[in-house]
């Protein structure tokens, strides 16, 4: 009892610090180390090879194709759920019927499996189903097999998916910090008798840059790791459209079971997401507002 009383924060935080050593800590620091091994777990040899990994992975075109593919779907879905989530967040901040019912209609694809939510989608993009059908009634043709086996196509579809499910749940982090502005702002903005758009503009975009900051990190972040959906939809199909970096490393370590590449390819993507990381807490100037 002594002993207990003695230093009672060290006993709450141990359970934490043991859980955060073991299964954050720990892997994070072997998996570097795999980084400059070449190791597979079904032979069990573990060879020191210096920086060799990284260097296959500069001259893999494979490698290339994955970055390449993940470029393009943060910048074509970080922007556009960005945008749709804070319309959304204004317009159902607003006075109108049903507003509650919406809210919770949006939301609701955040919190569906992703798997099933994938299942479904590719169900509709399959030949023959109902986004073929509709391209198909407005006088377009739709790709022969379906939209997921064109290469021209299937990229963007995972995308329009990752845009439909995410829109929710950014859409309640802007409700929340418009419903935490002060109501001092918006009289104010009617005494001067600003119009809406001058409301927006000139009181509510800066009051949400802090909030606009920590979106475009989250969704930034998760886009980078998008895995799910390509592995359901796609595997990374056809002909490596939709090979993603996270799937790249999936495929070379769990696959292939290279696990000293996948592991290097592992931290070239960590370098990555903290590059852009940063570039958008430079360009975007939103450091200030966060330390405030």
């Amino acid at each position: 009892m002594r002993v207990l009383s003695a230093r009672p924060t060290t006993w709450l935080l141990a359970p934490w610090v043991v859980s955060f050593a073991l299964f954050w800590l720990f892997p994070l620091l072997f998996a570097l180390y795999l980084a400059f091994t070449r190791f597979s777990p079904l032979s069990g040899d573990l060879t020191p090879v210096g920086a060799i990994q990284f260097v296959r992975l500069w001259s893999d075109g494979d490698f290339w194709q994955a970055v390449r593919n993940t470029l393009v779907f943060v910048a074509g879905t970080v922007p556009i759920t960005t945008a749709l989530a804070l319309g959304l967040a204004l317009l159902l901040n607003s006075r109108i019927r049903g507003r509650g019912f919406f809210r919770a209609a949006f939301f609701f694809p955040s919190i569906t499996a992703l798997v099933v939510v994938a299942l479904v989608w590719t169900a509709l993009y399959a030949r023959g189903g109902v986004l073929s059908s509709l391209v198909g009634a407005l006088g377009l043709s739709p790709p022969e097999h379906g939209f997921l086996f064109s290469t021209s196509t299937a990229l963007p579809a995972i995308m329009l998916l990752d845009i439909w499910a995410a829109l929710g749940y950014y859409m309640l982090l802007y409700l929340a910090a418009l419903q935490a502005l002060p109501a001092e702002y918006f009289e104010s903005a009617r005494l001067l008798s600003a119009t809406p758009w001058q409301t927006l503009r000139f009181v509510v975009w800066p009051a949400l840059r802090p909030m606009t900051f920590l979106v475009l990190v989250l969704n930034t972040i998760k886009s980078f790791q998008v895995f799910v959906e390509v592995y359901v939809m796609t595997r990374g199909g056809p002909m490596g459209s939709t090979r993603t970096l996270v799937y790249f490393v999936y495929n070379e370590g769990l696959a292939k079971f290279d696990m000293g590449y996948a592991s290097a390819a592992a931290f070239a993507l960590f370098a990555l997401v903290a590059l852009v990381s940063w570039i958008l807490a430079r360009r975007l100037g939103f450091g200030k507002e966060i330390a405030v």
